[in-house]
């Protein structure tokens, strides 16, 4: 049974995925905390209950404006810290700078060594993020890691439709070909790799295609779209010899402008599959988007954490077996029937298979 109380806050990043996961947790609401944007720009961040003692899950994704949401979340973990709580883990689906993780032409900042600095001089106990762009990231911590990935979440919208039987897996680039094959193992389909150049931030060009994808449905995985440039590369497939019917499993919807543009042109793109890891506005809900819920994942990796379980079986590569859900060791254990009668009926709160 665990000995400290479970707390969930949340900032103003992504308070709708913050309010599904503690209504899977069977919190009656997310704790009271109030982020005031002053007229100067500058951002206030108050507690506005007693949190001595506590477990707290600061959930706080950083999309854009990143900067801000970055900065609100440093401002919480000092206010929390201060208010001596016992522990604080960072819940932040979306890593920002995640992208910025290594110097690529000389005298460039590391910036993800640099917030992965500061979230842990300001006092985080532990880190949470979902598909973040340089696994290798978690070695600029010292503080213990739990990298979940969205790729079950993507996938079962894919598993049971009959149509995917004669579909690809495609990695848009050589960098994303270990998460491109976790993903065609999952899903029992072949796996092609697209080669790529990139010239610029938002732009990058094709020289390859390896694999059979004659006469296949691509179904294209990658951890971000952005400015788009991945939707430019499509054309490629066609080439090649993939049906005009594209899909793409992509985990965090940051959608630029360009990107909702590109979607319009290109009428060979049936299905933009996403999480909400990233909150997307109405403005941004493209009739091709379908947005999966990362919450169950992100509740499970929570409830194990604070009720001191492993969290390895949400880490387990695809076919691995995954252990019993958390409720079912409740019902075994006599001494957890207090935690099981308060937990009892969350359908929800189970290992993704």
């Amino acid at each position: 049974m665990p000995v400290y109380p479970l707390r969930l806050f949340s900032g103003s990043a992504n308070i709708s995925l913050a309010e599904e996961i503690a209504s899977i947790l069977k919190q009656d609401s997310l704790g009271l905390c109030t982020t005031t944007h002053l007229p100067d720009t500058e951002i206030h961040v108050q507690i506005n209950e007693l949190v001595r003692g506590d477990d707290v899950f600061l959930i706080q994704p950083c999309s854009a404006p990143v900067n801000d949401n970055l900065m609100e979340l440093m401002l919480y973990l000092d206010a929390f810290r201060r208010a001596s709580v016992h522990s604080i883990t960072v819940v932040v689906p979306y890593f920002p700078y995640g992208r910025q993780e290594r110097m690529a032409m000389g005298r460039e900042a590391i910036s993800a060594r640099v917030v992965a600095r500061m979230l842990q001089e300001l006092g985080a106990s532990r880190i949470i993020w979902v598909d973040i762009h340089a696994e290798a990231t978690q070695g600029f911590f010292d503080i213990p890691i739990d990298p979940l990935s969205a790729r079950k979440v993507l996938a079962s919208h894919f598993l049971d439709d009959p149509k995917f039987r004669d579909a690809v897996v495609v990695s848009p680039d050589v960098g994303r070909a270990k998460v491109a094959g976790r993903f065609a193992e999952l899903l029992d389909l072949p796996l092609v790799l697209m080669h790529k150049r990139r010239e610029g931030f938002d732009q990058v060009r094709t020289t390859h295609v390896v694999g059979d994808i004659k006469d296949k449905i691509p179904i294209v995985i990658d951890d971000i779209i952005a400015g788009g440039s991945i939707l430019t590369q499509l054309g490629e497939l066609i080439e090649a010899g993939a049906r005009p019917e594209i899909y793409l499993a992509i985990t965090h919807p940051v959608l630029l402008p360009s990107a909702m543009r590109r979607l319009d042109e290109m009428d060979f793109v049936k299905q933009l599959v996403v999480t909400n890891t990233i909150q997307v506005p109405l403005e941004k809900r493209h009739p091709k988007l379908v947005v999966k819920s990362v919450a169950p994942l992100l509740a499970e990796c929570i409830f194990r954490i604070w009720t001191r379980r492993s969290v390895s079986p949400l880490l387990q590569r695809p076919h691995d077996e995954i252990e019993p859900p958390l409720l079912r060791w409740a019902r075994q254990s006599a001494e957890e029937a207090e935690l099981m009668q308060h937990f009892e009926g969350v359908a929800e709160l189970v290992s993704l298979a």
